[in-house]
């Protein structure tokens, strides 16, 4: 009989979910506070709309910057300085007088926040082998539906009791708690002495052994892997989607059935926390899939499409004629982009070797940005365009359908790039990958 190893890496998981939680909950309070913020500072749909792309922008430069400074610096020191960068910039909102400073603040969060994800994937492929990975990224990944459900629960209580300022600090400082934690308990496996032998191995099984001081590989190296297309033009397709949700999800429920966003939001707490079933319920499926014996590549893209399809229905929000109809829909579609999340991330982790995983999820995360810049901006425009027509709904109504295909497109590009499971090679000379062999 084996020996069990091991469970230290579920700690490391912890790590990430709570980070990953403190994250969303930093980034969603703008969106809580908008109708109070409209108000006080008179912006339109379009000023929120430049607000969201300042932080899209700045989003999109740090996941390139910071990719490629944690595989140089390593995660542990990556996550650290983004944590803290964003967790002050979370407590300048507070300080903004102006539309212009909003601005700036939020281009500054962006920045910071950026550092999340290229660490927290890093840390997985650190951790975990690869049959355990969506499922590991699917639970840290569920850390942004836990934000996304405190936030509609603290952020209006703070807002009643204090003001939208308090709002800000209060929900920026819960950050530096976490850091004593990361600080503490996070190491590499090869470094941490409250690994066993037997979970060691374990998390090496996959024969993914890097030395901790592996050198990273050439940045532009990467644009040259028809795998790292596959990874971009799905994160650009369908990283906005959730953006919109995000920050455009409470003025949506507000303005179509008068929800007040002044007292704790029960339909919005409802779509994030189905967000986080499929968060973690996506990243089982592909792991079950493989633990019985599915190969990886396999998994992966038959869970993508089972969640691609799932947002769909999303299309038909616009027949809604009451709130808990659009919010079934909507938690739906939600999910399922959560879902797609864990999977998406975990190719990445799949295909590249650990050296050069930061690079690519910040490449990929960029892309993502990018696309979240552009819709954003038409998203203020259609919704300007048919409020001064009379016509709010119709502007959503055109954005579901774009949320509803965004998905399947994606797959369809994923495939066209990587239509068959090919492990990327980075130290042969040649750019043709060697295909991986799944047992």
């Amino acid at each position: 009989m084996e020996n069990k190893p091991g469970n230290f890496r579920w700690t490391v998981v912890t790590l990430l979910f709570f980070a990953t939680t403190i994250n969303y909950l930093d980034r969603q309070v703008i969106g809580l506070l908008k109708p109070s913020l409209e108000s006080e500072f008179s912006w339109t749909e379009t000023d929120y709309s430049r607000i969201v792309m300042a932080f899209a922008t700045a989003y999109a430069i740090g996941l390139l910057l910071f990719g490629r400074v944690i595989d140089r610096i390593g995660t542990k020191l990556g996550y650290t300085i983004s944590l803290i960068a964003w967790s002050f910039a979370a407590i300048a909102h507070a300080f903004a007088t102006s539309t212009f400073g909003f601005g700036v603040a939020r281009a500054a969060l962006g920045l910071g926040e950026s550092g999340n994800f290229p660490a927290a994937i890093k840390a997985v492929a650190e951790w975990f082998p690869k049959k355990e990975r969506a499922f590991a990224t699917g639970i840290f990944n569920s850390g942004a539906n836990i934000g996304a459900v405190v936030a509609p629960v603290m952020v209006p209580w703070i807002l009643g009791a204090y003001g939208w300022e308090e709002a800000f600090i209060i929900t920026g400082a819960i950050g530096f708690i976490w850091l004593i934690f990361w600080i503490i308990y996070y190491e590499v496996p090869a470094r941490q002495k409250r690994v066993t032998q037997a979970e060691l191995a374990y998390i090496h099984s996959d024969n993914e052994v890097e030395s901790v001081n592996a050198k990273p590989v050439q940045w532009g190296k990467l644009f040259g892997i028809r795998q790292t297309w596959a990874f971009v033009f799905g994160k650009m397709l369908t990283d906005p989607i959730w953006w919109f949700f995000l920050f455009w999800l409470p003025s949506y429920f507000s303005t179509t059935f008068n929800l007040d966003l002044k007292k704790p939001s029960l339909p919005l707490v409802i779509v994030y926390t189905a967000t986080t079933i499929g968060s973690i319920g996506g990243g089982y499926l592909s792991s079950y899939l493989i633990r019985r014996g599915w190969g990886v590549f396999r998994a992966r893209k038959t869970a993508m499409l089972l969640f691609a399809v799932a947002v769909v229905p999303i299309m038909a929000a616009r027949y809604a004629t009451d709130i808990w109809q659009a919010v079934a829909l909507i938690s739906l579609a939600a999910a399922a982009h959560q879902a797609w999340s864990a999977n998406i991330y975990t190719t990445a982790s799949d295909v590249f070797p650990k050296k050069a995983l930061s690079s690519v999820i910040g490449i990929g995360g960029m892309a993502g940005s990018v696309g979240g810049i552009l819709f954003p901006l038409l998203v203020g425009w259609l919704l300007d365009t048919y409020k001064a027509a009379g016509n709010l709904n119709g502007g959503y109504n055109l954005i579901f359908i774009i949320c509803g295909s965004a998905y399947l497109i994606a797959w369809a590009i994923m495939h066209f790039f990587t239509p068959r499971m090919e492990m990327v090679n980075l130290d042969e000379p040649t750019e043709s990958p060697k295909p991986e062999v799944v047992s």
